[in-house]
């Protein structure tokens, strides 16, 4: 078999994974460094701090709609980090203002520490590709004309409802990101490519309520919820994703 070829549940996937649309809503929070990196099991990362002691988190809600991984509701619990041999040479990672900057042009790197789905086929495909910690888990989405409003439950119980306005007119050119993940123990790292129309970006702009499911504690234990930093709809989102690498 190629080595970019796999099988899951009788149906081949090709990379790069190619998404044609998507809509999404993301909200990101300032939050203790300390409280983020105790939830980062890999000891190859650090959270980027943007501020003395603070750190990003990003909470997002994402509706595929064509994707070669099927047609599903996702979930994503993701830190703003870097791996600890992404230094310059003398042992230092990047500072905050640099922190900043890169999190602004949709560089800062990402480590996904939860990602639930809805679907089996893809929770096999994340999982056994790039060692996503994808779950499959009830997602609901309501909407309407002028918001998004979705809902995860795990368990039976109420984890996180996460609401937003829709609507926007800017465009978010392509740009090349990285996620970390883990894979038979070890930390990879994958270039994935996404850009977006329809896009509306706001100053707080959204609201999250936890549940009482053990992963709201977790949330909770960084502060949430809370008013983000910014919020970030995308009527229209489109990307790609490679193969892993191992840091």
């Amino acid at each position: 078999m190629p080595e970019r070829e796999y099988v899951f549940e009788g149906k081949r996937v090709t990379l790069p994974v190619v998404v044609r649309d998507a809509s999404s809503a993301s909200a990101t929070y300032l939050v203790s460094a300390a409280a983020a990196q105790a939830l980062i099991a890999p000891e190859d990362l650090v959270v980027a701090q943007i501020a003395p002691g603070r750190t990003l988190f990003s909470v997002a809600a994402i509706d595929y709609r064509d994707n070669d991984l099927g047609d599903y509701n996702e979930v994503s619990l993701a830190f703003f980090v870097h791996a600890r041999s992404a230094n310059d040479g003398r042992g230092k990672l990047p500072g905050r203002l640099a922190n900043a900057a890169a999190f602004l042009r949709s560089r800062l790197p990402t480590y996904i520490h939860r990602l639930p789905v809805n679907q089996s086929f893809t929770c096999a495909a994340g999982r056994g590709i790039w060692g996503f910690p994808k779950t499959i888990e009830q997602i609901d989405f309501e909407k309407t004309e002028t918001r998004s409003r979705c809902t995860l439950v795990c368990d039976g119980r109420h984890v996180l409802t996460l609401s937003m306005a829709r609507g926007g007119g800017t465009r978010i050119p392509d740009a090349e990101m990285i996620t970390y993940s883990r894979i038979d123990g070890a930390t990879h790292s994958t270039r994935f490519v996404s850009g977006a129309e329809g896009v509306g970006i706001h100053l707080g702009g959204a609201t999250l309520e936890l549940g009482t499911h053990p992963i709201a504690d977790e949330l909770r234990s960084l502060g949430l919820p809370k008013r983000p930093l910014l919020g970030v709809w995308m009527e229209h989102m489109h990307g790609r994703f490679d193969a892993p690498v191992r840091v």
